[in-house]
C-alpha cells in the first residue's frame, strides 16, 4: 500500500497523479438530517399561525371585556321613592256643577261620585264665571293645596280633566263638568289609576 493512499481504502485504491478520489458521507443519512430540519420549520410555522388566529379571534373580546370590566361600576341596589301622602276619596269633599245645556249631568255626576267613596257637597248648575265656558270634558277647581292632594285623586274619575286653583280657605274642591263631557271613567280604570297613585315611583338606577 502506498504511502499516499487514503487510510481505511486498504489498498483497495491507488493515487496515480494529482488525482484523488471524492469522499462522499451517505446520502441516506443526510435525507434524515433534512427532513427533521424541515418538520421543525413547519411545526414552528403551524404553531405561530394558530396563536395568530387566537389573537386575532379572542384578542378584541378580550379586551372590550377588559374595558367593561375597568369602566363598569357595580350598580347601586334598587331604591324606591316614598309615594306622596293622598287623601283617600273619603275624604274629599266635592262639589258638582254643570256648566252645559244638557240638563241632569250634575245629579248624576255626583250620584256615581257617591258610590265611589266621595264626599259630595253642593250639586247644582255653574257659576256664571264658568257657565257654558268650559270647552272640556271638566275643570277641576280648588285650592292651592288640592294641587298635590285632591286633584291627582279626583282626576282619576275623569279623563282630560284640566286644574286650576283660587284662593278659597276650605279644602273641598270643584268639579265643573264642561260641554265635552260624556261619562266619568270607567270605574275598573279608575280604581287602577287611584291604585297607581300610592305605589312608590321607581328610582333609576345607573347601569354599565
Amino acid at each position: 500500500m502506498s504511502m499516499l493512499t487514503p487510510p481505511g481504502m486498504g489498498g483497495k485504491y491507488r493515487i496515480t497523479g494529482d488525482t484523488y478520489p471524492r469522499m462522499r458521507r451517505p446520502r441516506r443519512r443526510r435525507r434524515i438530517v433534512l427532513a427533521a430540519a424541515a418538520a421543525v420549520v413547519v411545526l414552528g410555522a403551524a404553531g405561530w399561525g394558530t396563536l395568530q388566529l387566537v389573537d386575532v379571534f379572542s384578542g378584541d373580546e378580550g379586551r372590550a371585556t377588559a374595558g367593561r370590566q375597568t369602566d363598569c361600576k357595580p350598580a347601586p341596589r334598587a331604591t324606591t321613592a316614598p309615594a306622596a301622602a293622598l287623601p283617600k276619596p273619603a275624604q274629599i269633599t266635592v262639589n258638582v256643577y254643570n256648566a252645559t245645556p244638557r240638563s241632569g249631568l250634575a245629579k248624576t255626576t255626583a250620584d256615581e261620585l257617591k258610590k265611589r267613596g266621595f264626599k259630595i257637597g253642593k250639586v247644582g248648575n255653574a257659576p256664571a264665571a264658568y257657565d257654558k265656558k268650559v270647552p272640556g270634558s271638566g275643570l277641576l277647581l280648588g285650592a292651592t293645596t288640592a294641587a298635590k292632594g285632591a286633584f291627582p285623586v279626583l282626576g282619576t274619575q275623569l279623563a282630560g280633566a284640566v286644574t286650576k286653583t283660587d284662593t278659597r280657605g276650605t279644602a273641598d274642591v270643584d268639579l265643573i263638568i264642561g260641554t265635552a263631557f260624556k261619562n266619568l271613567s270607567p270605574k275598573t280604570t279608575a280604581d287602577a289609576a287611584l291604585v297607581a297613585l300610592t305605589k312608590p315611583a321607581p328610582v333609576p338606577t345607573g347601569k354599565c
